[in-house]
């Protein structure tokens, strides 16, 4: 239990702090700055994928919109069900196509998992975002969130900095098309850097015993019919 201390006294802790508070929305705002400075690359492959309409190229996915968000869920082909953890990613992200949708963009999940699972599993969980299957291309391994047993213990997870440990692992992507149809990818964030976008996490960290992992992570969630 933390410390008790008058209310003067708790105030000018939380004013010391809010000082701090200020200054990382200033630094996060710089980083964000610097994120959409990024330069972008060609994506020169129109990737095909399974999904509820169909076969669908990687210029299919962006609905109509110019800007394309997608969220790498990890299922590998060999599971019957995704992972838990990016499940609970999902469970944040699922309503909030609409509001992006809104500012031009169009967000959906790609996994490796040929899509008959993938349909069966979203229909488990009663998510509403569209959801692809990149089995049978080499997206997933392009965009660096799978990889073959000869990498595993290799440090090319999240631009060389971590070992993948597993088949598949997490991540965001965006791409932008322009006016002539060409699709540029614009920026990718692996492991902790998609810490950001999982709202329950970020309503953790305001309370007092915050994400409470005691050092496990993120392998305390559960899928939410499993708790």
């Amino acid at each position: 239990m933390a410390q008790v201390v008058p209310h003067e006294e708790w105030l000018e802790a939380r004013r010391a702090l809010l000082a701090e508070e200020k200054e990382l929305t200033r630094h996060r705002d710089r980083v964000t700055r610097q994120r959409l400075d990024l330069p972008w690359e060609a994506v020169d492959e129109d990737y095909a994928f399974d999904g509820p309409d169909g076969r669908e190229t990687l210029s299919d996915l962006f609905a109509g919109r110019s800007q394309l968000l997608v969220y790498h869920f990890m299922f590998d082909p060999h599971d019957d069900v995704g992972c838990p953890i990016c499940s609970f990613w999902a469970d944040n992200f699922d309503p909030l196509g609409i509001h992006l949708a809104a500012r031009d963009v169009t967000m959906i999940a790609i996994s490796h998992a040929p899509f008959e699972k993938i349909a069966a599993y979203r229909e488990r969980m009663g998510w509403s975002f569209k959801w692809v299957s990149s089995f049978g291309n080499d997206f997933n391994y392009d965009f660096g969130v799978s990889f073959g047993p000869e990498q595993r213990g290799e440090a090319v997870y999240n631009y060389g900095t971590q070992a993948p440990r597993n088949s598949e692992r997490e991540g965001t992507s965006s791409f932008f098309k322009d006016e002539e149809g060409r699709v540029f990818h614009t920026y990718s964030a692996y492991s902790r850097g998609i810490d950001l976008v999982n709202t329950a996490y970020n309503y953790l960290d305001l309370v007092a015993k915050g994400r409470d992992e005691d050092g496990r992570g993120p392998f305390w969630v559960r899928r939410h019919d499993e708790y």
